[in-house]
Protein backbone atom coordinates (compact mmCIF):
# COMPACT_ATOMS: atom_id res chain seq x y z
CA UNK A 1 0.00 0.00 0.00
CA UNK A 2 1.40 3.57 -0.51
CA UNK A 3 1.80 4.12 3.10
CA UNK A 4 1.38 2.26 6.37
CA UNK A 5 -2.31 2.38 7.15
CA UNK A 6 -3.91 3.97 3.68
CA UNK A 7 -6.61 2.19 1.10
CA UNK A 8 -4.72 1.15 -2.03
CA UNK A 9 -7.52 2.06 -4.51
CA UNK A 10 -7.20 -0.02 -7.44
CA UNK A 11 -8.75 1.06 -10.92
CA UNK A 12 -10.28 -0.80 -13.17
CA UNK A 13 -11.22 0.81 -16.24
CA UNK A 14 -11.79 -0.04 -20.45
CA UNK A 15 -14.57 -0.39 -22.97
CA UNK A 16 -17.47 -2.03 -22.33
CA UNK A 17 -17.58 -6.24 -22.58
CA UNK A 18 -13.49 -6.31 -21.88
CA UNK A 19 -13.67 -8.12 -18.29
CA UNK A 20 -13.74 -5.41 -16.07
CA UNK A 21 -16.42 -7.00 -13.59
CA UNK A 22 -15.16 -10.60 -13.67
CA UNK A 23 -11.47 -9.26 -13.08
CA UNK A 24 -12.18 -7.03 -10.18
CA UNK A 25 -14.15 -9.77 -8.19
CA UNK A 26 -10.75 -12.11 -9.27
CA UNK A 27 -8.01 -9.40 -8.26
CA UNK A 28 -9.93 -8.73 -5.00
CA UNK A 29 -9.87 -12.33 -4.08
CA UNK A 30 -6.24 -13.39 -5.42
CA UNK A 31 -4.61 -10.62 -3.81
CA UNK A 32 -6.55 -11.11 -0.29
CA UNK A 33 -5.39 -15.19 -0.39
CA UNK A 34 -2.20 -14.03 -1.74
CA UNK A 35 -1.13 -11.00 1.18
CA UNK A 36 -3.60 -11.98 3.74
CA UNK A 37 -5.02 -8.66 3.13
CA UNK A 38 -8.96 -7.30 3.88
CA UNK A 39 -10.10 -6.81 -0.17
CA UNK A 40 -13.16 -6.02 -2.01
CA UNK A 41 -14.05 -5.24 -4.88
CA UNK A 42 -16.46 -1.93 -5.63
CA UNK A 43 -19.39 -3.31 -8.80
CA UNK A 44 -20.21 -0.36 -11.70
CA UNK A 45 -22.72 1.57 -10.49
CA UNK A 46 -23.44 2.63 -14.40
CA UNK A 47 -24.48 -1.31 -14.47
CA UNK A 48 -26.53 -1.65 -11.68
CA UNK A 49 -28.46 1.24 -12.75
CA UNK A 50 -29.21 0.32 -16.23
CA UNK A 51 -30.11 -2.97 -14.87
CA UNK A 52 -33.17 -1.32 -12.66
CA UNK A 53 -33.83 0.86 -14.95
CA UNK A 54 -34.41 -1.37 -18.12
CA UNK A 55 -32.47 0.98 -20.42
CA UNK A 56 -29.20 3.04 -20.55
CA UNK A 57 -28.99 6.83 -18.94
CA UNK A 58 -30.06 10.10 -20.80
CA UNK A 59 -27.25 12.88 -20.77
CA UNK A 60 -28.72 14.67 -17.22
CA UNK A 61 -28.46 11.37 -15.26
CA UNK A 62 -24.90 10.65 -15.71
CA UNK A 63 -23.47 12.95 -13.10
CA UNK A 64 -25.68 10.96 -10.15
CA UNK A 65 -24.34 7.85 -11.71
CA UNK A 66 -20.44 8.87 -11.19
CA UNK A 67 -21.26 10.11 -8.02
CA UNK A 68 -22.90 6.97 -6.84
CA UNK A 69 -19.75 5.57 -8.39
CA UNK A 70 -17.42 7.49 -6.27
CA UNK A 71 -19.63 7.19 -3.17
CA UNK A 72 -19.67 3.18 -3.36
CA UNK A 73 -15.81 3.69 -3.84
CA UNK A 74 -15.06 5.62 -0.78
CA UNK A 75 -17.75 3.68 1.12
CA UNK A 76 -16.02 0.88 0.62
CA UNK A 77 -12.54 1.98 1.76
CA UNK A 78 -13.66 1.90 5.18
CA UNK A 79 -12.61 -1.58 6.87
CA UNK A 80 -10.44 -2.52 3.95
CA UNK A 81 -6.50 -2.63 2.68
CA UNK A 82 -7.19 -2.69 -0.97
CA UNK A 83 -10.29 -2.06 -3.04
CA UNK A 84 -10.39 -2.86 -6.63
CA UNK A 85 -12.60 -0.62 -8.58
CA UNK A 86 -14.75 -1.81 -11.33
CA UNK A 87 -14.55 1.13 -13.00
CA UNK A 88 -14.54 4.63 -11.61
CA UNK A 89 -16.21 8.28 -12.30
CA UNK A 90 -14.03 8.22 -15.27
CA UNK A 91 -15.84 5.58 -17.49
CA UNK A 92 -19.29 7.50 -17.01
CA UNK A 93 -17.27 10.84 -18.03
CA UNK A 94 -16.15 8.78 -20.82
CA UNK A 95 -19.09 7.54 -22.10
CA UNK A 96 -21.11 10.30 -21.70
CA UNK A 97 -18.82 12.63 -23.73
CA UNK A 98 -18.79 9.36 -26.75
CA UNK A 99 -22.53 9.46 -26.87
CA UNK A 100 -23.50 12.70 -25.96
CA UNK A 101 -20.68 14.77 -27.00
CA UNK A 102 -20.67 16.31 -23.14
CA UNK A 103 -17.71 16.92 -21.90
CA UNK A 104 -18.62 17.96 -18.25
CA UNK A 105 -17.97 15.32 -16.30
CA UNK A 106 -14.56 14.59 -17.49
CA UNK A 107 -12.38 16.81 -15.05
CA UNK A 108 -14.29 15.95 -12.00
CA UNK A 109 -14.17 12.09 -12.92
CA UNK A 110 -10.69 12.48 -13.43
CA UNK A 111 -10.18 14.36 -10.27
CA UNK A 112 -11.92 11.30 -8.22
CA UNK A 113 -10.02 8.83 -10.38
CA UNK A 114 -6.68 10.24 -9.26
CA UNK A 115 -7.51 9.47 -5.63
CA UNK A 116 -6.77 5.66 -7.07
CA UNK A 117 -3.01 4.48 -7.06
CA UNK A 118 -3.28 1.90 -9.88
CA UNK A 119 -5.13 1.83 -12.89
CA UNK A 120 -5.40 -0.91 -14.83
CA UNK A 121 -6.74 -0.71 -18.76
CA UNK A 122 -8.34 -3.73 -20.31
CA UNK A 123 -7.50 -4.54 -23.63
CA UNK A 124 -9.98 -5.31 -26.17
CA UNK A 125 -8.74 -8.67 -26.59
CA UNK A 126 -11.87 -10.50 -24.99
CA UNK A 127 -14.32 -11.62 -27.19
CA UNK A 128 -17.15 -8.88 -26.89
CA UNK A 129 -20.66 -10.04 -25.50
CA UNK A 130 -24.00 -8.71 -26.50
CA UNK A 131 -26.68 -7.62 -24.30
CA UNK A 132 -29.90 -4.64 -24.46
CA UNK A 133 -28.00 -2.39 -22.47
CA UNK A 134 -24.59 -2.33 -24.64
CA UNK A 135 -23.72 -0.15 -27.45
CA UNK A 136 -21.95 -2.72 -29.60
CA UNK A 137 -18.49 -3.65 -30.54
CA UNK A 138 -18.22 -1.01 -33.10
CA UNK A 139 -17.41 1.22 -29.55
CA UNK A 140 -15.22 -0.27 -28.07
CA UNK A 141 -12.12 0.94 -30.06
CA UNK A 142 -13.41 4.33 -30.00
CA UNK A 143 -13.95 4.37 -26.18
CA UNK A 144 -10.60 3.06 -25.64
CA UNK A 145 -9.09 5.86 -27.04
CA UNK A 146 -10.95 8.22 -25.16
CA UNK A 147 -9.87 6.80 -21.72
CA UNK A 148 -6.22 6.48 -23.19
CA UNK A 149 -6.64 9.94 -24.35
CA UNK A 150 -8.13 11.57 -21.09
CA UNK A 151 -5.26 9.48 -18.56
CA UNK A 152 -2.69 10.79 -20.81
CA UNK A 153 -3.66 13.95 -20.97
CA UNK A 154 -3.88 14.25 -17.02
CA UNK A 155 -0.46 12.66 -16.22
CA UNK A 156 -2.29 9.15 -15.24
CA UNK A 157 -0.17 6.43 -15.61
CA UNK A 158 -1.97 3.01 -16.28
CA UNK A 159 -1.02 -0.64 -16.93
CA UNK A 160 -2.56 -2.37 -20.05
CA UNK A 161 -4.22 -5.72 -18.59
CA UNK A 162 -4.37 -8.05 -21.40
CA UNK A 163 -4.91 -12.20 -21.92
CA UNK A 164 -7.69 -14.19 -21.31
CA UNK A 165 -8.65 -16.41 -18.24
CA UNK A 166 -5.71 -16.80 -15.87
CA UNK A 167 -3.68 -14.72 -18.45
CA UNK A 168 -5.57 -11.95 -17.20
CA UNK A 169 -5.36 -11.92 -13.68
CA UNK A 170 -1.87 -12.54 -13.72
CA UNK A 171 -1.08 -9.90 -16.30
CA UNK A 172 -3.38 -7.54 -13.12
CA UNK A 173 -1.47 -9.22 -10.23
CA UNK A 174 1.84 -8.05 -11.62
CA UNK A 175 0.92 -5.10 -12.54
CA UNK A 176 -0.55 -4.01 -8.57
CA UNK A 177 1.84 -6.63 -6.44
CA UNK A 178 4.94 -4.28 -6.67
CA UNK A 179 2.93 -1.35 -4.84
CA UNK A 180 2.10 -3.80 -2.38
CA UNK A 181 5.35 -5.70 -1.91
CA UNK A 182 6.95 -2.12 -1.68
CA UNK A 183 4.84 -0.63 0.71
CA UNK A 184 5.47 -0.54 4.72
CA UNK A 185 3.24 -2.60 7.02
Amino acid sequence: MPECGKVLRIAIVGAESTGKTTLAKQLALALQQRHGLRCTWVPEVLRGWCDAHGRTPQVQEQVAIAQAQQQAIEAAAHGHDVVVCDTTPLMTAVYSQYIFGDNTLLEPALQAHARCHITLLTALDVAWQPDDMRDGDHARGPVDALIRQALGAHGLQWHKVAGLGVQRLQSAVAAVEPALLNSPR
